[in-house]
Protein backbone atom coordinates (compact mmCIF):
# COMPACT_ATOMS: atom_id res chain seq x y z
CA UNK A 1 0.00 0.00 0.00
CA UNK A 2 1.42 3.44 -0.39
CA UNK A 3 2.62 5.93 2.10
CA UNK A 4 1.00 8.70 1.50
CA UNK A 5 -1.80 8.88 3.98
CA UNK A 6 -4.23 10.97 1.13
CA UNK A 7 -3.30 8.50 -1.79
CA UNK A 8 -4.40 5.72 1.30
CA UNK A 9 -7.34 7.15 2.19
CA UNK A 10 -8.34 8.03 -1.60
CA UNK A 11 -7.84 4.11 -1.97
CA UNK A 12 -10.42 3.09 1.10
CA UNK A 13 -12.88 5.61 -0.81
CA UNK A 14 -12.45 3.89 -4.02
CA UNK A 15 -12.74 0.09 -2.56
CA UNK A 16 -16.02 1.48 -1.02
CA UNK A 17 -17.14 2.69 -4.59
CA UNK A 18 -15.97 -0.83 -6.04
CA UNK A 19 -18.37 -2.74 -3.67
CA UNK A 20 -21.10 -0.12 -3.69
CA UNK A 21 -21.96 -0.82 -7.74
CA UNK A 22 -21.16 -4.72 -7.15
CA UNK A 23 -23.63 -5.22 -4.06
CA UNK A 24 -26.12 -2.40 -6.58
CA UNK A 25 -25.81 -5.17 -9.47
CA UNK A 26 -26.22 -8.26 -7.38
CA UNK A 27 -29.45 -6.28 -5.80
CA UNK A 28 -31.16 -6.55 -9.14
CA UNK A 29 -31.59 -10.37 -8.53
CA UNK A 30 -32.42 -10.95 -4.70
CA UNK A 31 -35.07 -13.38 -4.46
CA UNK A 32 -35.22 -14.38 -8.28
CA UNK A 33 -33.89 -18.27 -7.52
CA UNK A 34 -30.97 -17.55 -10.74
CA UNK A 35 -27.83 -17.78 -8.40
CA UNK A 36 -25.85 -17.58 -11.21
CA UNK A 37 -27.16 -14.73 -13.07
CA UNK A 38 -26.35 -12.94 -9.50
CA UNK A 39 -22.89 -14.14 -9.16
CA UNK A 40 -22.35 -13.09 -13.18
CA UNK A 41 -23.83 -9.62 -12.28
CA UNK A 42 -21.56 -9.42 -9.22
CA UNK A 43 -18.05 -10.36 -11.32
CA UNK A 44 -18.93 -8.30 -14.22
CA UNK A 45 -19.64 -5.14 -11.84
CA UNK A 46 -16.56 -5.66 -10.14
CA UNK A 47 -14.42 -6.14 -13.23
CA UNK A 48 -15.57 -2.69 -14.91
CA UNK A 49 -14.71 -0.79 -11.75
CA UNK A 50 -11.55 -2.36 -11.11
CA UNK A 51 -10.24 -1.97 -14.38
CA UNK A 52 -10.52 2.11 -13.58
CA UNK A 53 -8.86 2.66 -10.65
CA UNK A 54 -5.80 4.31 -10.42
CA UNK A 55 -3.61 1.14 -9.22
CA UNK A 56 -0.94 -1.30 -10.70
CA UNK A 57 -3.15 -4.16 -9.03
CA UNK A 58 -2.94 -7.69 -9.02
CA UNK A 59 -5.54 -10.33 -7.82
CA UNK A 60 -3.89 -13.00 -5.66
CA UNK A 61 -7.22 -14.17 -4.09
CA UNK A 62 -10.03 -13.87 -6.94
CA UNK A 63 -12.91 -15.99 -8.32
CA UNK A 64 -10.86 -18.78 -9.64
CA UNK A 65 -7.82 -19.64 -11.61
CA UNK A 66 -7.72 -18.40 -15.74
CA UNK A 67 -9.17 -22.05 -16.51
CA UNK A 68 -12.39 -21.25 -13.98
CA UNK A 69 -13.47 -17.79 -15.08
CA UNK A 70 -11.97 -15.37 -17.52
CA UNK A 71 -12.90 -11.90 -15.32
CA UNK A 72 -11.60 -11.67 -11.55
CA UNK A 73 -9.22 -14.44 -11.92
CA UNK A 74 -6.38 -15.12 -9.57
CA UNK A 75 -3.31 -13.51 -11.04
CA UNK A 76 -4.95 -10.92 -13.26
CA UNK A 77 -3.62 -7.84 -13.79
CA UNK A 78 -6.11 -5.05 -12.82
CA UNK A 79 -6.23 -1.32 -12.81
CA UNK A 80 -5.11 1.21 -15.25
CA UNK A 81 -1.33 0.63 -14.45
CA UNK A 82 -0.56 3.35 -12.89
CA UNK A 83 -0.62 4.03 -9.29
CA UNK A 84 0.50 2.55 -6.40
CA UNK A 85 1.18 -1.28 -6.72
CA UNK A 86 -0.78 -3.79 -4.64
CA UNK A 87 -2.29 -7.26 -4.68
CA UNK A 88 -6.24 -7.62 -3.90
CA UNK A 89 -8.50 -10.30 -2.39
CA UNK A 90 -12.33 -10.54 -3.14
CA UNK A 91 -15.37 -12.09 -3.26
CA UNK A 92 -17.39 -10.28 -5.86
CA UNK A 93 -20.46 -12.09 -4.19
CA UNK A 94 -20.54 -13.75 -0.96
CA UNK A 95 -23.93 -15.59 -0.33
CA UNK A 96 -24.61 -15.92 -4.07
CA UNK A 97 -27.56 -19.13 -2.76
CA UNK A 98 -28.59 -16.43 -0.28
CA UNK A 99 -29.36 -13.60 -2.49
CA UNK A 100 -31.08 -16.37 -5.00
CA UNK A 101 -33.63 -16.94 -1.97
CA UNK A 102 -33.78 -13.52 -0.57
CA UNK A 103 -31.90 -14.33 2.40
CA UNK A 104 -29.53 -12.55 4.55
CA UNK A 105 -26.28 -11.97 5.26
CA UNK A 106 -25.08 -11.61 1.56
CA UNK A 107 -22.48 -8.72 0.69
CA UNK A 108 -19.26 -7.87 -1.30
CA UNK A 109 -16.20 -7.73 0.16
CA UNK A 110 -12.53 -6.58 -1.21
CA UNK A 111 -9.27 -5.96 0.29
CA UNK A 112 -6.07 -4.35 -0.89
CA UNK A 113 -2.64 -4.93 0.31
CA UNK A 114 1.31 -4.24 -0.05
CA UNK A 115 2.55 -6.31 -2.95
CA UNK A 116 2.96 -9.84 -1.22
CA UNK A 117 0.90 -8.83 1.53
CA UNK A 118 -1.93 -11.82 1.09
CA UNK A 119 -0.89 -15.23 1.47
CA UNK A 120 -0.89 -17.24 -1.53
CA UNK A 121 -3.62 -19.92 -1.00
CA UNK A 122 -5.38 -22.17 -3.51
CA UNK A 123 -9.11 -23.06 -3.27
CA UNK A 124 -9.48 -25.54 -1.24
CA UNK A 125 -10.45 -25.92 2.60
CA UNK A 126 -9.60 -23.88 5.91
CA UNK A 127 -10.38 -24.76 9.28
CA UNK A 128 -11.15 -21.21 10.84
CA UNK A 129 -11.52 -19.69 14.78
CA UNK A 130 -12.08 -15.96 15.52
CA UNK A 131 -12.74 -13.41 17.93
CA UNK A 132 -13.15 -9.67 18.41
CA UNK A 133 -10.96 -7.25 19.66
CA UNK A 134 -10.07 -6.33 23.32
CA UNK A 135 -9.41 -9.84 24.23
CA UNK A 136 -5.97 -11.50 25.86
CA UNK A 137 -3.89 -12.87 23.10
CA UNK A 138 -4.16 -15.87 22.72
CA UNK A 139 -7.71 -16.98 24.50
CA UNK A 140 -8.78 -19.14 21.52
CA UNK A 141 -6.34 -21.51 19.77
CA UNK A 142 -7.18 -24.16 16.90
CA UNK A 143 -5.54 -26.65 18.75
CA UNK A 144 -8.19 -26.58 21.84
CA UNK A 145 -11.15 -28.35 22.24
CA UNK A 146 -14.15 -26.15 21.84
CA UNK A 147 -14.88 -26.18 25.40
CA UNK A 148 -11.97 -25.25 27.00
CA UNK A 149 -12.34 -22.35 24.00
CA UNK A 150 -15.56 -21.16 25.33
CA UNK A 151 -14.15 -21.67 29.02
CA UNK A 152 -11.49 -19.26 28.04
CA UNK A 153 -14.08 -17.12 25.83
CA UNK A 154 -16.30 -16.58 28.90
CA UNK A 155 -13.33 -15.68 31.87
CA UNK A 156 -11.96 -13.19 29.76
CA UNK A 157 -15.20 -11.87 28.98
CA UNK A 158 -16.66 -12.36 32.40
CA UNK A 159 -20.28 -13.71 31.01
CA UNK A 160 -21.17 -17.21 31.43
CA UNK A 161 -20.43 -19.95 28.70
CA UNK A 162 -24.23 -19.79 28.48
CA UNK A 163 -24.62 -16.66 27.30
CA UNK A 164 -21.88 -16.81 24.40
CA UNK A 165 -22.97 -17.11 20.75
CA UNK A 166 -21.02 -18.81 18.64
CA UNK A 167 -21.10 -18.47 14.38
CA UNK A 168 -20.77 -21.36 12.02
CA UNK A 169 -21.77 -22.28 8.46
CA UNK A 170 -24.90 -24.73 8.32
CA UNK A 171 -23.36 -27.75 6.94
CA UNK A 172 -23.15 -31.17 7.71
CA UNK A 173 -19.50 -31.40 8.14
CA UNK A 174 -20.22 -29.36 11.05
CA UNK A 175 -22.41 -32.29 12.78
CA UNK A 176 -20.21 -33.61 15.55
CA UNK A 177 -19.14 -29.78 16.06
CA UNK A 178 -22.10 -28.01 16.95
CA UNK A 179 -22.91 -31.17 19.29
CA UNK A 180 -19.38 -30.10 21.34
CA UNK A 181 -20.65 -26.84 21.50
CA UNK A 182 -23.96 -26.98 22.49
CA UNK A 183 -22.50 -29.64 25.02
CA UNK A 184 -20.93 -27.32 26.38
CA UNK A 185 -23.48 -24.76 27.07
CA UNK A 186 -22.87 -22.40 24.09
CA UNK A 187 -25.76 -20.91 22.09
CA UNK A 188 -25.26 -21.75 18.22
CA UNK A 189 -26.11 -18.99 15.19
CA UNK A 190 -26.04 -21.32 11.99
CA UNK A 191 -26.03 -18.94 8.63
CA UNK A 192 -26.28 -20.65 5.35
CA UNK A 193 -23.57 -19.04 3.41
CA UNK A 194 -20.69 -16.51 3.45
CA UNK A 195 -18.12 -17.13 6.23
CA UNK A 196 -16.34 -14.10 5.85
CA UNK A 197 -19.47 -12.30 7.08
CA UNK A 198 -19.39 -14.89 9.79
CA UNK A 199 -15.78 -13.60 11.01
CA UNK A 200 -16.86 -9.52 10.85
CA UNK A 201 -19.71 -10.78 12.45
CA UNK A 202 -17.79 -12.56 16.08
CA UNK A 203 -15.98 -8.80 15.58
CA UNK A 204 -18.93 -6.38 15.97
CA UNK A 205 -20.04 -5.62 19.33
CA UNK A 206 -23.79 -4.91 17.69
CA UNK A 207 -23.74 -8.46 16.12
CA UNK A 208 -24.27 -10.77 18.61
CA UNK A 209 -21.99 -13.27 17.76
CA UNK A 210 -18.92 -13.94 20.15
CA UNK A 211 -16.95 -16.93 18.30
CA UNK A 212 -16.40 -17.80 14.75
CA UNK A 213 -15.71 -21.65 14.43
CA UNK A 214 -15.41 -24.48 11.69
CA UNK A 215 -13.90 -25.09 8.13
CA UNK A 216 -15.04 -22.94 4.99
CA UNK A 217 -13.13 -21.53 2.11
CA UNK A 218 -9.66 -20.86 2.43
CA UNK A 219 -9.60 -18.23 0.36
CA UNK A 220 -12.43 -16.57 2.71
CA UNK A 221 -10.34 -16.98 5.05
CA UNK A 222 -7.57 -14.51 4.14
CA UNK A 223 -10.57 -12.37 3.24
CA UNK A 224 -11.56 -12.84 6.64
CA UNK A 225 -8.10 -11.84 8.15
CA UNK A 226 -7.72 -8.37 5.78
CA UNK A 227 -11.15 -7.79 7.53
CA UNK A 228 -9.79 -8.60 11.53
CA UNK A 229 -6.56 -6.36 10.82
CA UNK A 230 -8.39 -3.86 10.43
CA UNK A 231 -11.01 -4.00 14.21
CA UNK A 232 -7.97 -5.86 15.57
CA UNK A 233 -9.47 -9.05 15.87
CA UNK A 234 -7.81 -12.78 16.62
CA UNK A 235 -8.23 -15.40 14.01
CA UNK A 236 -6.52 -18.57 13.40
CA UNK A 237 -6.48 -20.73 10.13
CA UNK A 238 -5.20 -23.75 9.10
CA UNK A 239 -5.40 -25.48 5.42
CA UNK A 240 -7.67 -28.58 4.85
CA UNK A 241 -6.40 -31.35 2.30
CA UNK A 242 -9.34 -33.64 1.32
CA UNK A 243 -6.92 -35.64 -0.92
CA UNK A 244 -3.73 -35.80 -2.72
CA UNK A 245 -4.84 -33.09 -4.89
CA UNK A 246 -5.21 -30.71 -2.86
CA UNK A 247 -1.87 -30.52 -0.93
CA UNK A 248 -0.30 -30.31 -5.02
CA UNK A 249 -2.95 -27.31 -4.98
CA UNK A 250 -1.11 -26.27 -2.02
CA UNK A 251 2.48 -26.91 -2.68
CA UNK A 252 1.66 -24.65 -6.19
CA UNK A 253 0.74 -22.10 -4.38
CA UNK A 254 3.99 -21.96 -2.47
CA UNK A 255 2.71 -23.87 0.77
CA UNK A 256 5.66 -25.46 2.54
CA UNK A 257 4.71 -26.43 6.01
CA UNK A 258 0.88 -28.28 5.21
CA UNK A 259 0.31 -27.98 9.02
CA UNK A 260 1.10 -24.90 9.88
CA UNK A 261 -1.68 -22.97 11.74
CA UNK A 262 -1.56 -19.05 10.52
CA UNK A 263 -2.64 -16.28 12.38
CA UNK A 264 -4.81 -13.16 10.67
CA UNK A 265 -1.34 -10.99 10.36
CA UNK A 266 0.13 -13.62 8.68
CA UNK A 267 -2.71 -14.39 5.98
CA UNK A 268 -3.04 -10.43 5.58
CA UNK A 269 0.17 -8.24 7.07
CA UNK A 270 1.47 -4.63 6.17
CA UNK A 271 -1.42 -2.36 5.38
CA UNK A 272 -4.71 -3.69 4.51
CA UNK A 273 -7.61 -1.64 3.46
CA UNK A 274 -10.89 -3.76 3.85
CA UNK A 275 -14.65 -2.58 2.52
CA UNK A 276 -17.59 -4.44 2.29
CA UNK A 277 -21.06 -3.53 1.31
CA UNK A 278 -24.35 -5.25 1.98
CA UNK A 279 -26.56 -7.39 -0.48
CA UNK A 280 -29.08 -8.41 1.71
CA UNK A 281 -30.04 -7.21 5.38
CA UNK A 282 -27.63 -8.43 7.66
CA UNK A 283 -27.08 -7.77 11.40
CA UNK A 284 -23.50 -5.08 10.75
CA UNK A 285 -25.07 -4.15 7.34
CA UNK A 286 -28.43 -2.97 5.36
CA UNK A 287 -29.06 -4.49 1.93
CA UNK A 288 -29.74 -2.57 -1.13
CA UNK A 289 -32.55 -0.17 -0.82
CA UNK A 290 -33.60 0.49 -4.42
CA UNK A 291 -36.17 2.88 -5.49
CA UNK A 292 -37.22 4.61 -9.21
CA UNK A 293 -34.11 5.81 -10.35
CA UNK A 294 -31.95 5.35 -7.62
CA UNK A 295 -30.48 2.94 -4.55
CA UNK A 296 -29.26 3.48 -1.01
CA UNK A 297 -26.31 1.16 -0.20
CA UNK A 298 -24.77 0.53 3.42
CA UNK A 299 -20.73 -0.27 3.68
CA UNK A 300 -18.24 -0.44 6.05
CA UNK A 301 -14.46 0.21 5.37
CA UNK A 302 -11.81 0.70 7.38
CA UNK A 303 -7.35 0.35 7.27
CA UNK A 304 -5.10 -1.51 9.78
CA UNK A 305 -3.05 1.33 9.87
CA UNK A 306 -5.43 3.20 11.92
CA UNK A 307 -8.03 0.38 13.14
CA UNK A 308 -10.80 3.52 11.92
CA UNK A 309 -13.70 1.54 10.92
CA UNK A 310 -16.23 3.97 9.20
CA UNK A 311 -19.55 3.23 7.88
CA UNK A 312 -20.80 4.85 4.88
CA UNK A 313 -24.22 5.15 3.24
CA UNK A 314 -24.68 6.04 -0.13
CA UNK A 315 -27.41 7.13 -2.13
CA UNK A 316 -27.05 7.05 -5.50
CA UNK A 317 -29.15 8.61 -7.89
CA UNK A 318 -29.32 7.08 -11.86
CA UNK A 319 -30.07 9.69 -13.32
CA UNK A 320 -27.97 11.85 -12.91
CA UNK A 321 -25.11 9.75 -12.57
CA UNK A 322 -22.99 6.22 -12.38
CA UNK A 323 -23.89 3.56 -10.07
CA UNK A 324 -19.87 4.46 -9.04
CA UNK A 325 -20.39 7.84 -8.29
Amino acid sequence: MPEDKHTDRNIALESVRVTEVVAIAASQFMGGGDEQSADQAAVAAMHDALRKLVIDGTICIGEGTPDETDKLFSGEKIGTGDGPKMDIALVALEGKSVVARGGPNAMTVIAMAEDGGFLNVPNIYMDKIAVGPGLPEGVVDLDRRPSENLQALSEAKGVPVSDLVVCMLDRPRHGKLIAKVRDAGARMRLILDGDVSGVISASQVGAGVDLFLGIGGAPQGVLAAAALRGVGGQMQGRLIYRNKNDKVEAGKAGIEDFDRKYSAEEMASGNVTFAATGITYSAMLEGVRLFPGGAITHSMVWRSVTGTLRYVEGHHNFTRQSTTG
